[in-house]
């Protein structure tokens, strides 16, 4: 089950966004293009349609339980680079978010960064690429191409 909206920041490069999640996952991504097909759509479905979690290890894989939600999280001065950080019993970590711009193709950038402590991570990755405006299972044809 998908975060509430609020609980989403945007990252994007100018021809493409994605939403990034207070728990670290990345549940929202079309590419090369917001009007392309999804690879990470568990924002409208489940995580079974796409996502890219970081997130400490301690946080329960998605579906499991309550997602560990970061303790903070802020852009850095006036653009779109999120840094997130979580807080736990044994450090602190800080995940950085970013597209960079002016990129021949779509590239999404994650740095993990240790603050305190010890922090054990975990990343979780499902791409699916789908189109949700069509019927799910069918074969679907994108320009000229199945």
């Amino acid at each position: 089950m998908a975060l509430r909206i609020e609980d989403y920041a945007i990252i994007g490069d100018t021809t493409t966004a994605a939403l990034v999640g207070r728990d670290g996952s990345i549940d929202w991504f079309c590419a090369p293009r917001f009007d392309s097909s999804a690879s990470f759509a568990a924002l409208v479905g489940t995580k079974a349609d796409g996502y890219w979690r970081i997130a400490p290890r301690e946080s329960p894989r998605p579906g499991t339980g309550a997602p560990m939600l970061s303790s903070s999280r802020q852009y850095i001065h006036d653009t779109l680079v999120l840094e997130t950080e979580f807080t736990t019993s044994t450090g602190s970590v800080r995940v950085t978010d970013c597209m960079p711009i002016g990129s021949s193709t779509p590239q999404i950038m994650r740095m993990v960064e240790g603050l305190t402590g010890r922090v054990e991570m975990r990343m979780d990755l499902v791409i699916e690429v789908t189109d949700h405006v069509r019927a799910r299972g069918r074969a679907i044809t994108h320009r000229g191409r199945t």
